[in-house]
This record gives C-alpha cells, sequence and structure tokens, in this order.
C-alpha cells in the first residue's frame, strides 16, 4: 500500500489520464489533491492513510460525504476520496456517498430494517434496488432521529423541509418519493402507523423517459471497434468488452461478472442471470465474441484465478475483476478515438451502445418482443423506452395536408 503521497498521487494522476478525464476535471482533482499535500506538510503528517485523510475532509469540509457541503467542496471532497480507495483496493470507488453508512437507527429504523428484510426475503428485490432504498430511508431516519419526530407525526410540511435539507436533483426525488411512499403504505397496512402517511408524499412532475435515448449508426459502432489495436493485450481486453456492450447490449454490471460459468462451448450459449433485474437470459456465442474470448484468453488476460473473464491489466489491480467505472471509461475512449461526431455532447457510455442495439434491430423491422427478449426485459413496456423514434418510419405514418381554401391566407 503506497503511503507516500506525492507517489500516490502520481500513480491516480496516471489514472485519470487512462481514463480519459476532461481538461478541466482533471486539473480541478490535481489542484485538490496539492491542497491536501501542503496541509499535511503544514501539519507534519509525513504518510497519508485512511484516518488522515478524513481527518482532513471534516476539518476542511465538515464532512467524508457530500451531504450538506458547499457544491464548490464537492470536487475537492471527491479527488481525496479517490486517494483513499486507490490506496485501499487499487481503484477509485463507483461514486463519492451522500451520507454514511450508518445504520438505520431508533424505533422508525428498526421498521425500516424490517422492511428492507421484507423485500429481500419475501419480495425478492435485487439487492441493488435494496441498497438504493436504503440510501432514501437512513435519509428519512435521520432527519426523523434527529429532531425526535416519530413516524406518526409527519406532514407535509415536514416531508417539504425534509427535501430542502437533503437538496436532491429532480430525478433523486422523485426516487425518494417512490420509496418514502411504498414504504409508508407498508408501514399503515402492517400496523406500523394509524394513518396512511403514505399521503403527505406530493406527486412530482419528474418524467423519467422524457428525453429521446441516445443512440449509434452501425456504422459508428463499426468505426469504434475498428478503432481498437487488437495487437495489444489491453487492445484485445477493450476488444472484447465492446463486442460485449454492442453486440449483446450487456450493461457494466454484466460485463465486469462475465464468468467462465457461463459458457457452454459445447452448445454455443452464454447464460446468465442479469446483474440489475436477475433475469435468466440465454444468448447466442456469436463467432466475433467467442473468437474474441478466446483471443483474449491466450494472448491478452493476465495471469489470475478469479472467475471472471475480464480483469484489469494496471499494476495494483493487475488480475483483479475489473471496475463498472472502468467499462465506461473505455467505451468513451473509443469513441473517442473513433472520431464519432458530437460524442461528448450525447450519452457515451455502454448504456448507450445498449440504446444502439435496441434502435438498430429496429431499423431492421426486429418486432420489440424479440427486442425485448434480447435485452433480457421481462415486459416490451420496458423495451420501448429503449427505441429512439424511427424517422424513415415515421415519415411512412405522414397524412397529406389538405388544400386549405379561405379568403383570410393565400393558397
Amino acid at each position: 500500500m503506497e503511503t507516500n503521497l506525492k507517489m500516490l498521487i502520481q500513480l491516480c494522476d496516471q489514472e485519470l489520464s487512462n481514463r480519459e478525464y476532461s481538461f478541466m476535471h482533471h486539473k480541478s482533482i490535481s489542484e485538490a489533491w496539492e491542497e491536501l499535500l501542503q496541509w499535511m506538510i503544514k501539519n507534519g503528517y509525513e504518510s497519508f492513510n485512511e484516518s488522515i485523510g478524513y481527518q482532513y475532509c471534516n476539518e476542511v469540509f465538515g464532512s467524508t460525504v457530500s451531504s450538506g457541503i458547499k457544491k464548490s467542496d464537492r470536487v475537492r471532497l471527491r479527488a481525496v476520496r479517490m486517494l483513499i480507495s486507490y490506496q485501499i483496493d487499487g481503484d477509485f470507488e463507483f461514486r463519492t456517498p451522500y451520507v454514511s453508512k450508518a445504520s438505520l437507527i431508533g424505533q422508525t429504523g428498526k421498521h425500516m430494517e424490517e422492511y428492507l428484510q421484507y423485500l429481500r426475503k419475501i419480495v425478492r428485490q435485487a439487492d441493488d434496488t435494496i441498497t438504493l432504498k436504503r440510501f432514501f430511508l437512513l435519509a428519512l431516519n435521520t432527519y426523523l432521529e434527529n429532531r425526535q419526530i416519530a413516524l406518526e407525526d409527519v406532514s407535509i410540511d415536514i416531508f417539504a423541509d425534509f427535501y430542502v435539507k437533503q437538496n436532491y436533483t429532480l430525478a433523486s426525488k422523485n426516487r425518494c418519493n417512490s420509496t418514502l411512499r411504498q414504504y409508508l403504505r407498508y408501514a399503515y397496512d402492517n400496523g406500523i402507523t394509524s394513518k396512511d402517511c403514505s399521503i403527505y408524499i406530493l406527486p412530482d412532475n419528474y418524467k423519467k423517459h422524457c428525453k429521446l435515448p441516445t443512440t449509434y449508426t452501425e456504422d459508428e459502432i463499426k468505426r469504434m471497434l475498428e478503432a481498437v489495436d487488437r495487437a495489444s493485450a489491453i487492445g484485445k481486453r477493450d476488444y472484447l468488452i465492446l463486442l460485449l456492450a454492442s453486440e449483446y447490449g450487456w450493461r457494466s454490471s454484466d460485463i465486469v461478472n462475465f464468468s467462465f460459468s457461463q459458457i457452454d462451448w459445447d452448445k454455443n450459449t452464454i447464460t446468465f442471470s442479469q446483474q440489475k433485474t436477475g433475469n435468466a437470459v440465454v444468448y447466442p456465442l456469436l463467432s466475433s465474441v467467442g473468437n474474441a474470448i478466446i483471443d483474449y484468453l491466450k494472448n491478452g488476460r493476465p495471469d489470475t484465478n478469479i472467475q471472471q473473464i475480464i480483469v484489469s491489466s494496471w499494476r495494483e489491480r493487475k488480475g483483479k475483476k475489473i471496475a463498472e467505472p472502468t467499462i465506461h471509461s473505455i467505451v468513451s475512449k473509443y469513441m473517442k478515438y473513433a472520431n464519432i461526431s458530437n460524442w461528448e455532447q450525447k450519452k457515451h457510455g455502454p448504456h448507450s451502445l445498449r440504446h444502439s442495439l435496441a434502435s438498430n434491430l429496429l431499423k431492421k423491422n426486429v418486432s420489440i418482443p424479440i427486442i425485448s427478449t434480447v435485452l433480457g426485459h421481462q415486459s416490451t413496456e420496458t423495451t420501448k423506452v429503449y427505441l429512439s423514434i424511427n424517422n424513415t418510419m415515421l415519415k411512412q405514418c405522414a397524412l397529406p395536408i389538405p388544400s386549405l381554401k379561405t379568403d383570410i391566407y393565400e393558397v
């Protein structure tokens, strides 16, 4: 573990370059690291560790999480947490947590914990979904306990103040609304509260799918694949990642967890349960994907005993499971190399390739139920939001404009 801060900063700086952070973002993080270095010199610290990093955060920002700090300080906080997570795990944490990983406390917290266990064991919701719900329930639990407010006593005004204190984005508020509304109905149905307090969660105007999904043409995706240097070990890995994202529409979580046990070489199939939904999906092992896997295993993959096929090649992380944010960085890198028009102004991660697969299949007149099967959706309604408007097909639906006969306008 590297404890010399200057050396640690050099390693993290190289990682930023590898992930192709924008010039301004890279500059902001580097400046924050320099401030931390000067603080350590001033206080006589020679070695850097998690404890000292959090001491700096508490002294300078007043917190080790993003909740309650100024927007201008969040990049500086993120910079310090990058150093801490890289020192411990050899990789940056996915995002700065909004609240600390505290326990649900008090009687309200006890009931919330029981509710989460109910979702896990009875409803069988995915772990990621439960983690997100815990995030919002913990925020409400902390708010109520700090003010000694019982769940029974919540009101519209209390929830209004709660949201002001949380400073959520519109999207986060929408998700929080949904989580709290469902919990409060559960609390009423199970006798935890004598009234249905979910009525105090007012509806919002957020439209989750109000924007058209970002898509790329088959030609643009082909150019992106051709931009990979497949002669290098990293290129062989990156080429496989891009194929999994573009040919199968896999999410980052599915790519990083892709394992040997999921491949049946005799039947030429790949079978696994999606990380996000838990849905079991069977894919044909395409020749392009199969050959890329073999090439990577023979000529690019570091020696390691882990079950995941795709692993890191970078120093301390070599041979270990690759991180999800790295998938986004890889896709973005080759969009840049392929000179795809306006890629920086659009969504440019693996999910954009998932949208593109759905859109390009639709352009080939593939039916929505089949596209839904390819993407692993249980409902075609979920699939529909992945499909961008097909202008060519829309033009076929256009009705002729009747001639206008009036003395007011000239024809």
